[in-house]
């Protein structure tokens, strides 16, 4: 790991540590967008972490707000970042990739919390949003195909976690189209981009100090999401489907 990312990431875990039992010490409020949407994090095993993140990134909203930027901008910037974190993560870049993916991350939380406090959240802008973030999911893959190229099995891995990321989505709004919202699961967008950040900047100082071959963490990564987002998809199937059933009276 480079000297500037390492300090960049110190500096970031101890402005963190120090913040969250401040967050704590103010009664752990939780963000009402994240509750009405029904948000989990880790299957609700990390919301402690969710509505502290959401609670820290505020006053960046606000310094938005002063400065007039819209939720359009954010969504592009987003889309830019995800194009960006793909293209570095592709070349060999992971830590940079990972930076990039970050600064995507909080870019997609901002548009919509900005488009509710400026009143101009509507279909079209969640239409908009959620399609950006398909995008960036298949710029990343797309990204970790490439850079595992070398090894067949390895790339295909990359493709099969990309697969599953995309039907977990698609299920979940095919699922909303019916009437039935589910946003449970283990594997969400959120974890999914939480995974891919961390393990994009402890790959390159974890592989020099462990001797192994670049991309070993990668490929676990790649293996683990496959298998979770296949298990949220079926999670998700049964789910919705049950209910369908119960709510047409079909047997």
């Amino acid at each position: 790991m480079s000297a500037v990312s390492f300090t960049i990431l110190a500096a970031i875990l101890g402005v963190s540590l120090l913040s969250m039992p401040v967050y704590a010490v103010m009664g752990l409020r939780r963000d009402a967008d994240q509750d009405g949407k029904g948000a989990r994090f880790f299957m609700g095993q990390g919301d402690f972490l969710l509505h502290w993140f959401m609670w820290a990134i505020h006053p960046l909203v606000k310094f938005s707000l002063a400065l007039g930027l819209t939720p359009d901008f954010y969504n592009y910037a987003g889309l830019a970042l995800g194009l960006a974190a793909g293209a570095l993560i592709a070349v060999g870049r992971l830590e940079a990739g990972g930076w990039a993916v970050v600064l995507c991350g909080v870019a997609d939380i901002l548009d919509g919390r900005i488009a509710r406090a400026t009143g101009v959240a509507s279909a079209f802008g969640d239409f908009v949003d959620s399609t950006f973030d398909r995008f960036v999911e298949v710029f990343l893959f797309l990204g970790f195909a490439y850079y595992l190229r070398s090894s067949a099995s390895r790339s295909i891995l990359a493709q099969a976690a990309m697969a599953g990321s995309l039907v977990v989505s698609y299920v979940r709004a095919r699922g909303e189209v019916l009437g039935v919202r589910c946003t449970g699961g283990l594997m969400q967008r959120g974890e999914r981009l939480v995974l891919i950040c961390l393990v994009c900047l402890v790959e390159p100082p974890l592989v020099a100090y462990r001797g192994w071959a670049p991309g070993s963490l990668v490929t676990w990564m790649l293996g683990f999401l496959a298998v979770t987002t296949t298990f949220t998809v079926v999670h998700r199937t049964l789910w919705i489907g049950s209910r369908l059933r119960a709510n047409s009276g079909s047997r």
